[in-house]
């Protein structure tokens, strides 16, 4: 191969893999409405409070949260079924906190009032603040804080 052919391919390779990159990284994320679905499978689980809801791919969520007072629970779902695909509990003494499923609602519903159409991750600090993360129309990422029982957004942050 000639000198001007591997110059050609070493920027179309790049532009190929950045493609395929961006592909597999719009898989990690869920349109809002499918939050209903999410939160179905979390419930029929048994979680009352959640401390984070993470989208792995189109077909599987992970939630983290509290099950009751002590136990602690790390759970993948299916969401075409609701099949629990991995999970891990563990008792704690520290007691139940995080998010409602009326918080993550109101949490989304602002995020959605600021331009998210897909959500990736949605997840609540001890100080009571929502990070929701996610994809406006355009394609770009979206940050949106926001406190908890709250409809007053704390922080945007558009890429």
């Amino acid at each position: 191969m000639n000198t001007m052919k591997k110059m050609l391919l070493i920027p179309t390779s790049a532009l190929l893999l950045a493609a395929a990159a961006g592909s597999v990284q719009a898989d990690d994320s869920l349109p809002m409405d499918r939050i209903d679905d999410v939160l179905t499978h979390a419930n029929n689980y048994g979680f009352s409070h959640y401390e984070e809801v993470s989208i792995k791919s189109r077909g599987r969520v992970e939630v983290e949260g509290w099950l009751d007072d002590e136990w602690y629970a790390d759970v993948e779902f299916s969401l075409d079924n609701g099949e629990t695909l991995q999970e891990k509990r563990e008792r704690l003494i520290t007691g139940a906190w995080g998010m409602s499923e009326d918080d993550i609602r109101q949490a989304l519903d602002v995020a959605s009032q600021e331009g998210m159409v897909e959500f990736e991750d949605l997840d609540i600090d001890k100080s009571g603040i929502i990070d929701i993360e996610g994809r406006g129309e355009d394609g770009r990422e979206l940050e949106i804080s926001v406190r908890q029982g709250s409809s007053e957004v704390t922080q945007i942050d558009r890429d």
